[in-house]
């Protein structure tokens, strides 16, 4: 495992970080996963609180027991609704406190390491939610702040924010993947002047970059053979014509020595911007092939040969930054 620096700040993490969107609790693997990505050098692990209300953090604890906290960057976040009352949900500063003492809980610690903000909260004015993110910096609940699926403006407006406040503002969470660009011409080159590194997630596109969907063949322990969230995520991806260009790329994956998905997560690593690439997983054996991508350079010609064989279903519109997923 190769690391990276996130954004601007001295904090290293690897290249490949584990995250538990879709597989908390499925089935008896998720700790089994947890400690692969551990075997495997990861040391960033992502969670939300809104996850199987409290479930993935929880489940996340449960596999990271027993390994030491100094050699884990354990990331959290906050925006998604966290039960049925008017103020479990948003940016706010009375859900900031609420929900940052519930992640604590749950997760066992007394810090989280980088704290996201996972989506943008239009009805919370930002110097609000920036202010009560300074106390819990100040308080020590929290070191580093990071954002995700925010526009460039978005970002930018945070920076400021963050400088005046002090608040180590170092990371962004885009879906970014080899169909879905759409972070490169807006958001990209703002983090990158203030300082803040990508979390590039949803780089396997739900799956469908394996391969595991060609021919339309859905196989039985695959997301879309799986609950109604992630058979959701993955549905729409679900298309002959794309399915047909992604199988091309298995020739290319086996030219360069790699799988699909190591393709897949080693194209995500070959922009300077992308501090980690976050994948999940419902395997151990998924964890450990996916960790290989790691420290893989991929030469022009193949970088050509992708944007070729992919041509128009390659998403750029910077628009689309917080719009429904379809090619995610």
């Amino acid at each position: 495992m190769e690391y990276r620096r996130l954004g601007a700040s001295g904090l290293l993490v690897s290249e490949i970080s584990y995250g538990n969107w879709l597989t908390h609790g499925s089935g008896g693997n998720s700790g089994e996963c947890v400690r692969a990505a551990l075997d495997a050098g990861v040391n960033l692990f992502h969670t939300a609180a809104a996850w199987g209300q409290g479930a993935a953090e929880e489940a996340l604890a449960e596999g990271l027991a027993g390994t030491p906290r100094g050699d884990l960057v354990l990331s959290t976040g906050v925006f998604w609704p966290e039960g049925p009352g008017a103020n479990q949900r948003g940016l706010s500063r009375k859900h900031l406190h609420s929900s940052i003492h519930g992640s604590l809980r749950r997760l066992g610690t007394d810090h989280i390491d980088l704290y996201q903000l996972l989506s943008f909260d239009y009805q919370t004015p930002l110097e609000e939610t920036f202010l009560a993110l300074a106390d819990l910096v100040r308080q020590g609940k929290i070191l580093y702040v990071g954002t995700a699926e925010w526009t460039a403006e978005q970002i930018q407006r945070g920076a400021v924010l963050a400088a005046e406040l002090r608040v180590p503002l170092v990371s962004n969470q885009p879906h970014y993947s080899m169909l879905w660009r759409v972070p490169e011409s807006q958001v990209m080159p703002v983090a990158e002047r203030t300082g803040i590194g990508q979390l590039a997630s949803v780089s396997l596109a739900q799956g469908v970059l394996t391969g595991k969907y060609g021919g339309g063949h859905v196989p039985a322990d695959s997301r879309a053979a799986g609950d109604p969230w992630a058979k959701g995520a993955v549905t729409p991806l679900l298309h002959a014509d794309l399915l047909d260009r992604v199988e091309l790329l298995r020739g290319v994956a086996e030219h360069a020595g790699l799988t699909m998905a190591q393709l897949a997560i080693a194209w995500t690593l070959q922009n300077r911007g992308v501090s980690s690439v976050v994948v999940g997983a419902s395997a151990p054996e998924q964890v450990v092939e996916n960790t290989k991508a790691s420290g893989m350079v991929l030469d022009l010609d193949v970088l050509t040969q992708i944007d070729q064989l992919l041509g128009t279903f390659v998403q750029t519109d910077p628009r689309l930054t917080f719009a429904p997923p379809q090619y995610r």
